[in-house]
């Protein structure tokens, strides 16, 4: 079983960056590919970026591409996402995700965070 606990969302101007992160318990967190999603007021959750197990493998939503990056360090147990050049369309709030296999597919994620919140102001 594995447990997440995002953290790093706040309140940041357009054009501000934030890092957000998913710090997992379990010793077999190196054997997840982690997801990061995002649900905006009014809207349905969307996927956002996956990284494998490794951090070998990363694939970006087109709406995010260019200016979001995951990463994971598994000695620390935490994924990360640097979000640059944030807009008030990337309001939402942020939940990270695991799942058993790397997929660009947005589904099959068995453990969930409790999601952190990120404000982007105009």
């Amino acid at each position: 079983q594995v447990q997440l606990v995002e953290s790093g969302g706040g309140l940041v101007q357009t054009g501000g960056s934030l890092r957000l992160s998913c710090a997992a318990s379990g010793r077999t967190f190196s054997m997840y590919a982690i997801g990061w999603f995002r649900q905006a007021p009014g809207k349905e959750r969307e996927f956002v970026a996956v990284i494998n197990w490794s951090g070998g493998s990363t694939y970006y939503a087109d709406s995010v591409k260019g200016q979001f990056t995951i990463s994971r360090d598994n000695a620390k147990n935490t994924v990360y996402l640097q979000m640059n050049s944030l807009k008030p369309e990337d309001t939402a709030v942020y939940y990270c995700a695991a799942r058993k296999g790397f997929a660009i597919a947005g589904t099959g994620y068995e453990y969930w965070g409790q999601g952190t919140q990120v404000t982007v102001s105009s």
